[in-house]
């Protein structure tokens, strides 16, 4: 859920469920969510992101075993019993997953419920997929839009989940420090749809935004930054920074070759993705359809 409360109505909660084609991505609708702020930041008491990033480059998962297996058996799930495993394992840590729920693993109950849910709408199409890896891949919050939200005042609650594999709570993290000081971050530990698996806490930080904002409470008093970190705000960004002399220019050197080599790794890996996908379905387009006799 996405959730921005303005200003000349008692309170609205923009939520996509009730809208005729909603984003099926929590990502892209805090992306949404952003793009309305830096457009009426002036109507806006606060605003509540959701597993958001910056967009294009900051989309790509988290690069590691687990995630190369999760793409593998994404690109490769053709059934929705396929679809469901996969699933389960891209929005849930495994820890809550196999809790047990009564008789039987929550992961279990999932899956039923998953696979039933998959089956009466079907699988995804192919442009479904391809408008929603559009959407992530064009989107980008510019530095003109994060000031107008910063210049309008109003308070900030990033919530994220620190083992989201889809959208990397690094980057929560450097887009609440460009929001700084309206800026809080509410790291919990879970997935994707960390709104599932930490429910109350997720419901707590949205309540607590709600009641700051009505309190006019002090930027400076919301933000859970350190005073030191609103310095990197004003870019956003630790690549092509100046550092102080003498150690930190070093650590900021450090950092900043890391980041680059990460970034040029979820680049190429990306593109692996893509490049799979597109053969696939080239190999697929070539076959024959398969006629019926006729009954004449």
């Amino acid at each position: 859920m996405v959730a921005m409360v303005f200003k000349f109505v008692p309170l609205i909660i923009v939520v996509w469920e009730g809208v005729l084609c909603p984003p099926r991505n929590l990502n892209i609708r805090a992306m949404i969510a952003c793009k309305l702020a830096a457009m009426v930041p002036d109507r806006v008491l606060s605003l509540a992101l959701l597993n958001v990033t910056g967009g294009g480059f900051e989309c790509l998962p988290k690069l590691d075993s687990r995630t190369i297996s999760v793409a593998i058996r994404f690109l490769k799930a053709k059934t929705p019993e396929q679809r469901a495993a996969v699933d389960l394992d891209t929005h849930y840590t495994k820890e809550y997953l196999d809790e047990h729920v009564g008789s039987s693993t929550r992961r279990a109950i999932l899956y039923q419920e998953y696979v039933k849910g998959i089956s009466s709408t079907g699988m995804q199409s192919s442009y479904g997929f391809d408008g929603q890896v559009n959407a992530c891949w064009t989107h980008k919050m510019t530095r003109t839009e994060i000031e107008l939200i910063r210049s309008a005042g109003f308070l900030v609650s990033v919530i994220h989940g620190r083992h989201d594999i889809i959208a990397q709570i690094y980057y929560a993290r450097r887009l609440a420090k460009k929001l700084q000081p309206f800026a809080r971050l509410v790291d919990l530990h879970g997935g994707h749809l960390v709104s599932h698996e930490r429910t109350e806490e997720v419901n707590q930080a949205l309540c607590d935004l709600i009641s700051a904002s009505d309190k006019k409470m002090n930027p400076h008093v919301w933000t859970n930054f350190p005073k030191e970190s609103s310095r990197w705000s004003e870019k956003g960004s630790l690549l092509g920074k100046t550092c102080v002399e003498g150690k930190t220019d070093d650590i900021c050197s450090t950092v900043c070759v890391i980041e680059k080599l990460h970034l040029s790794i979820s680049y190429v890996f990306g593109l692996f993705v893509f490049m799979f996908e597109y053969i696939q379905r080239a190999i697929r387009s070539r076959h024959p359809a398969r006629v019926g006799s006729s009954l004449t």
